[in-house]
């Protein structure tokens, strides 16, 4: 086994060698234009000091650049005492919020944007730049070059998922650097479920005191136990900042609620009270909050009111997906007399009420709510919403099959939709046929890499049937997924597949260049670390 890795990792190794030999082999994800200048004399690092320009009130953008050059080149910028050439970041008011250019000359490195998350990108496709031309790298030396580039989408996700699974704040951080590399700027993480409640609320101790640890013995560091305190959360905020990423907080209701209803029983369903307790946190499921309990309301006008003070996301997700109202609320008498109070039909309704109270509260916190897109059926074929969602909801399609019916409920609807379809982006499935995951696999179908790659966030639409389309999001569901090793393992290298569906217009985009440029992107993954899967299938023919 042992010599099957070390050979798989050297015929790695090779296939990297021969084919990243120009400044655009490595550029992951494809930027919208590139003007290559061949024959061109190269830029001599060597000899470069940096100029910073209307940036320079952000001192880690100009410590990254140093550290990218530094790290494939050897070159110092500070310490260059003949300088007969400079680089450049420049303000540049015509760009895109995320857009930049990079321009390499005989003389110059210019980097052009308008916000210091522009400038972030341009040195990350610098930084790439430099590892697919090894050689000149080699050298201290930039081959001339012009990208004008800015992302297609200006939603780019990944969503984490602590619930199931803890991950202690070092992990989320290595795993915060390695999305901004290929330019992701959202973190959605999962922080309650019915396996943990996973963040701290002070006005409610109760909930991490039992919602936090379901595994006697087991530590308070994952991946059983643990949660963030909220100067842990914050600090986590600020650490993302820095590298273009927002990190969205998503508390699931009312459904995947046992662990919150472990510490307080009396705000679920009354004939479901004792259901589950502080003993059998993970083993039961399908438990919902009550529609009609005014202390649930109470509670989370508390839990919303301090998750709003720590995360400065405009965003806050509270789930509403899979939701088991048949096996709650329609056999609950509080519930079936408000639903005969209102005139309803189905208890499905009662999610009127529920979220309508539920909104209210993000809203009087100054956010905008985020819920997962659920139909009147979870299987086509679905005519229509589960509820009728408000029109300041933005809403996730996630369902395999049903985001064609999502993309055109929400466009008839007014509201603005994410992409996150279950048969490109749920990287928790395996990855091929006997592939991980090996426990907790209820039957996953495979997403493979290319069927990852194959997403086009549009949905191949006119331009004006998918303008309300904010982008795309990669979930890591962790039912199956332990500690960040496995997390990398399933995200990467679909992650990067997804990275390019949000960024890269559809013309710069093309299987067979993917392929191309994964690979030194891959030999760089693995010296940083990264416990990628290696993707030999798509190479067995070449």
């Amino acid at each position: 086994m042992k010599k099957t890795l070390l050979s798989l990792v050297s015929l790695l190794l090779f296939a990297v060698a021969v084919t990243a030999q120009d400044n655009i082999s490595a550029l992951l994800p494809m930027p919208a234009k590139v003007e290559t200048r061949e024959g061109t004399k190269p830029f001599d690092l060597t000899r470069a000091a940096v100029t910073v320009n209307d940036f320079s009130d952000n001192g880690y953008l100009a410590k990254e650049l140093e550290q990218v050059v530094y790290s494939r080149t050897g070159v110092s910028l500070g310490n260059n005492k003949k300088c007969n050439s400079s680089i450049e970041i420049l303000f540049s008011a015509d760009k895109d919020s995320e857009g930049y250019t990079l321009e390499v000359t005989r003389k110059k490195v210019v980097i052009e944007a308008s916000t210091a998350a522009g400038v972030f990108y341009a040195i990350k496709t610098l930084d790439q730049l430099m590892l697919g031309d090894s050689r000149n790298s080699a050298e201290g030396k930039l081959a001339q070059v012009r990208i004008d580039d800015a992302p297609r989408f200006a939603y780019r996700g990944v969503m984490l998922d602590p619930a199931r699974h803890f991950l202690p704040v070092d992990d989320v951080k290595f795993f915060i650097d390695q999305m901004a590399r290929y330019k992701y700027n959202v973190l959605q993480l999962h922080l309650t479920d019915d396996q943990g409640w996973r963040i701290e609320i002070k006005s409610h101790p109760k909930l991490t005191g039992v919602g936090a640890f379901r595994a006697a013995g087991g530590g308070d560091n994952g991946p059983d136990n643990g949660y963030y305190t909220q100067e842990q959360l914050r600090g986590l905020v600020a650490y993302a900042a820095e590298r273009n990423v927002e990190i969205i907080p998503e508390l699931d209701i009312p459904g995947h609620s046992a662990a919150i209803l472990a510490a307080y029983p009396q705000i679920g369903c009354a004939f479901r009270h004792g259901t589950v307790n502080a003993g059998n946190i993970g083993q039961v499921t399908n438990m919902m909050l009550c529609a009609c309990s005014e202390e649930a309301y109470a509670i989370y006008e508390d839990i919303i009111k301090e998750v709003s003070e720590i995360f400065p996301s405009k965003r806050i997700h509270l789930g509403g997906d899979e939701a088991a109202v048949k096996d709650n609320w329609a056999k609950c008498d509080s519930c079936l007399a408000l639903m005969k109070k209102q005139g309803y039909d189905n208890p499905s309704q009662l999610m009127i009420d529920f979220f309508g109270r539920m909104l209210d509260i993000v809203r009087r916190n100054g956010k905008e709510a985020v819920l997962w897109c659920e139909l009147d059926n979870i299987w086509p074929p679905a005519h229509d919403y589960l509820f009728p969602y408000p029109k300041d909801v933005t809403l996730v399609t996630w369902r395999n099959a049903l985001t064609p019916k999502c993309i055109e409920l929400t466009r008839n609807s007014g509201h603005k939709l994410i992409m996150a379809p279950g048969e490109h982006t749920y990287l928790d499935y395996p990855q091929w046929k006997n592939d991980l995951p090996e426990y907790n696999n209820w039957g996953m179908p495979i997403t493979s890499l290319e069927t990852s790659y194959r997403l086009d966030p549009g949905y191949g639409l006119p331009a004006e049937e998918q303008s309300h389309i904010m982008g795309v999001m990669a979930t890591m569901w962790a039912e199956a997924i332990k500690d960040i090793n496995r997390v990398n393992y399933m995200f990467f290298p679909r992650g990067l597949a997804i990275a390019e569906a949000g960024w890269s217009i559809m013309e710069q985009r093309g299987w067979e260049s993917f392929k191309e440029r994964l690979l030194p992107n891959l030999t760089n993954l693995m010296e940083l670390g990264v416990s990628f899967r290696v993707p030999f299938e798509i190479y067995r023919n070449r």
